[in-house]
């Protein structure tokens, strides 16, 4: 995907068991918006893209696709750990905090002061992926 002035080389990945949850909660909670969504010929949700600023990310169903089902873990299969989690870039922390709690996000880490500058925060997703948000941003001047 192409953005004014820039190109995004890194799209990260999220499988939901319930994609159309997954990506309900992701924009009610954290503020996603709905770029394009793929169906099956069964109605089953099979890509996702949803934009975060001049972010993206790809959603997809877990187990849909038979030949990578081996590769995947859900969070809820392996003890709601993870070995990955976004960051999300955003300008004032405090709306979405109380977005994400009103969603029912579980926290991890509630909303502080941080060190390196702004605040942030960060909260599990009802499949058990893992979302920080900050307000600082390593590619400002």
């Amino acid at each position: 995907m192409s953005i004014p002035g820039q190109t995004v080389t890194v799209i990260p990945s999220v499988l939901y068991r319930d994609a159309n949850a997954g990506i309900e909660w992701l924009k009610t909670a954290l503020g996603f918006t709905e770029h394009v969504v793929y169906r099956n010929a069964s109605g089953a949700m099979e890509h996702a893209e949803l934009l975060f600023g001049n972010g993206m990310i790809m959603v997809g169903t877990a187990g849909l696709n038979k030949e990578a089902a081996a590769w995947h873990a859900l969070p809820g299969e392996i003890g709601n750990r993870v070995t990955g989690l976004a960051y999300l870039i955003v300008k004032d922390c405090t709306p979405v905090w109380q977005q994400a709690r009103a969603a029912g996000a579980e926290v991890l880490l509630p909303l502080r002061t941080m060190s390196y500058g702004g605040q942030a925060f960060t909260v599990r997703d009802p499949e058990g992926h893992v979302w920080s948000l900050g307000e600082y941003d390593p590619w400002a001047v």
